[in-house]
Parts: C-alpha cells; sequence; structure tokens
C-alpha cells in the first residue's frame, strides 16, 4: 500500500507540474494531493499536518496568482475587463493546438475581445500583449510556488 501510495503522489505531483503550464488542468491542487498521498505513505509520520498547512497555503497562493498576474499586465496596458475573459478563453483553447497554442491563447483571445469591444487594432494589440506577459509571469510565480512547495515537503521529509 505505502508503494502504491507512493506512484500515485509521484504521479499526481507530475501531472500537477504539467497542469501549472496547461491551463485546463488544476495543477496546483494536483501538486498538494500528490504531497499527501506522500505523506499518507509514511503514515504523516514524517510530514505531518502542520506542514501540508503550510504546503496548502502556498497552493492558494498559487491560485490567485496567475489571475492577478494576468489582471496586472493587461491593467498596465488598457485592458477591458472584457479582455481579462478573452485571455482566459484563449488560454483554454490554446491548449487544443498544442505548446504554441498555449503561449498564444491568451494573447490571441484579449486581442479579438478587445477588438471586438473597442474596434481599436493598435490598442487591442496593446491588450493582448499585455495579457501574454502576465500569462507568463503567473505561470513563473505559480512553478515557483509548485517547486517550493514540494521544497517544504521534501525538506521536511529527509530532516
Amino acid at each position: 500500500m505505502e508503494v502504491l501510495l507512493w506512484i500515485i503522489g509521484a504521479i499526481l505531483v507530475v501531472v500537477g507540474i504539467a497542469g501549472i503550464v496547461v491551463p485546463a488542468l488544476p495543477g496546483t491542487l494536483f501538486v498538494f494531493l500528490g504531497l499527501v498521498m506522500a505523506a499518507w505513505a509514511g503514515d504523516f509520520e514524517k510530514v505531518g499536518w502542520i506542514t501540508l498547512g503550510f504546503i496548502g497555503v502556498l497552493g492558494l497562493l498559487s491560485a490567485g496568482v496567475d489571475l492577478l498576474a494576468t489582471a496586472f499586465g493587461m491593467k498596465k496596458m488598457g485592458a477591458s475587463r472584457w479582455a481579462l475573459l478573452g485571455a482566459a478563453a484563449g488560454a483554454v483553447a490554446g491548449v487544443f493546438f498544442g505548446f504554441i497554442g498555449i503561449l498564444l491563447g491568451p494573447f490571441l483571445g484579449a486581442f479579438f475581445v478587445e477588438l471586438l469591444v473597442r474596434r481599436d487594432p493598435k490598442h487591442a494589440g496593446k491588450a493582448g500583449f499585455g495579457a501574454w506577459i502576465g500569462y507568463i509571469l503567473g505561470t513563473a510565480a505559480k512553478l515557483s510556488l509548485a517547486f517550493s512547495m514540494i521544497g517544504l515537503f521534501l525538506l521536511v521529509y529527509l530532516w
């Protein structure tokens, strides 16, 4: 049973890290669940609920970082609230077009929605660029927090 929990935990962590980059998957949640499985494999003796609580707080921070980073990038470029929804839709739609779609989806979604709202291609381009920068920064921050979650787990487990 212990080995099975470790395997499930490792799979969830790997899928979670991939899910941070792929917007359709709840990446941080999978990382957290994987670490809970790994703690369970050791009967919560080395890594207990207090440590998992701290890891959970890092996970919650990660959940808000993505939205805030995208909103920040778009606000700096003067995008409308509608463009934020377009960026989110573009990020999800981009998954179906592979890595290039994942990278370009937020830009294209924000661009086309802003173009519909304001009918100004230059402004729509700025909104799309802001969405793209926000997505990249948000993804980097979420990856950093996920690796902090894993690092905290390993530190406590190996200590």
